[in-house]
Order: C-alpha cells, then structure tokens, then sequence
C-alpha cells in the first residue's frame, strides 16, 4: 500500500472508532442521568427504576438459578421461529417469483394476513396447539413470515431484466438462473430480509410468551407487571435489548463480508 491509501485507511479506522466511542458515551450518560434522577427523586424510583435496582434484580435472578434458564427459554424459541420463518418464507417467494399466476391468487390473500392484528388469532392458537412452546413459536411464524416473504419477492423481482436476458440468450434453464443469477443478486433483500425477521420473531415470541408461556423474558415482563415488581419488568426489557443486539451481530458481521 502506498502511503496515501495507508492515510485513507487511517482515516477509516479512526471515523469508526468515533462513532463507536460516541454511541458508548450516549449509552453511557443516558444511564448516569437515569440513576441520579432516580436517586435524588426528581423521578419516581418506583415507577422508573433504575441502573442500580436493575442489577440488583438481575443478580436475585442469576442466584435463584431463574436468569439464564428464562433467557435460553426466550432464545431456544427465537431460534426455531427465525430458522423455520425464513426458510418458509424464502420458498413461498421463490413460489411466487417462478409463477406470476400464482402471486397474483395469493397476493390479496397475503396482504390480507399481514394486516391482521395476530394476537387476536392468540386464543384460536392456545385451543389448536395447546399453552405451550409451540403456541409460541405459531404465534411468530404467523408474524415474520409475511413480512419477510415481501421484501425476498421485492428483491427477487428486481433483478435486473438484462442480466435475465443474458441469461436467457445463453439457454439457461430457470433453476440455474435463480441459483447464479437472481439469489446472488438480491443479497441485500435477503440481509433486509434477515433483519426483519429477527425484530417480527422477537415480537412474535414476546407477544406469545404474555399469553401462555411459563418460562422466558415475557413471562419476567408480564408477572413483573402483575406483581407490581417494575423492576423485574425493566430487567426483562433490558435483557431483551441485550439478546436482540446479540442476535443482530451475527447479520450484521455477514452483510459486512458479503459488501467485502
């Protein structure tokens, strides 16, 4: 490297390292503010908590062998309803990629589906499957896989009509010009895609943990909320916030390499 493309790549390492000491110090100082306004009661400490009840609670948690046991619960949940979510929802848009016929019957159906409120099907679900896990991970399904077919279809779509022409001209049959062609092309609907269906399973999980689950963060969140224990209920939600970060890192760390 000469020594101007070194500079350049200075240059790039220290505007990220920025960022990320500014985003730290924004978490940072919103914290500090949190524990003194509480601490000196300019808030109510009962209905806003605070860093320091936070981790009290997270600690009574962990002793009574009650922290990563909910945690693995929420996250065993997440796992298969992200895995099964995309796969079927990969395949159900290349469905209606390959068949314009096929689309154009589903798509009022589809945007049926996706504006109806799911949790008013939750008591349907709790009858069919039970108040169980599997309720759960239904509920999320339901939620993610909607979305998460539109955008795949969106990126499919719009693949670009000269490089299908090419591909055409070269008598290449439809498997192959999907495989070579229109899957590579729509990386970054499919990253889109792999986002979305993170935040929709989370959502799904969550909101099907309120209604039947046992174990898991909801179920912190919603009995902290019955007990009038606000602080199990911030210490669900930053547990959450944790996991979801977590989880995101994984996409993130391959859009990265895939953009390389």
């Amino acid at each position: 490297m000469s020594n101007d493309e070194k500079k350049y790549v200075k240059k790039i390492k220290r505007k990220e390292y920025l960022i990320k000491i500014i985003q730290f110090s924004i978490v940072l100082i919103f914290i500090i503010l949190w524990q003194l306004l509480s601490s000196y009661k300019i808030i109510n400490p009962f209905i806003f908590s605070s860093p320091t009840k936070i981790i009290n609670s997270i600690y009574n948690l962990f002793i009574s062998n009650q922290l990563f046991n909910n945690i693995f619960v929420t996250l065993k949940e997440i796992i298969y309803s992200f895995i099964l979510g995309f796969i079927i929802s990969f395949t159900f848009a290349l469905l209606l990629y390959l068949s314009n016929t096929f689309y154009k019957v589903m798509d009022p159906f589809i945007n049926m589906l996706n504006s109806l409120p799911k949790v008013s099907l939750g008591p349907i679900l709790i009858i069919w499957f039970g108040a169980n896990a599997n309720t759960i991970i239904v509920m999320a399904l339901l939620i993610n896989i909607i979305v998460c077919t539109q955008t795949l279809y969106t990126g499919f779509i719009n693949c670009n009509k000269y490089h299908l022409l090419l591909f055409k001209s070269l008598k290449a049959n439809k498997i192959k010009t999907i495989i070579h062609l229109v899957i590579p092309s729509s990386y970054k609907s499919i990253i889109t895609a792999l986002k979305l269906n993170i935040s929709m399973t989370l959502i799904g999980v969550i909101m099907g943990e309120f209604l039947v689950s046992k174990g898991g963060i909801g179920y912190l969140i919603i009995y902290g909320t019955q007990v009038f224990n606000l602080d199990l209920v911030y210490t669900g939600i930053f547990l959450l916030i944790i996991l979801s970060y977590l989880i995101y890192k994984p996409i993130n760390i391959l859009e990265n390499k895939i953009k390389k």
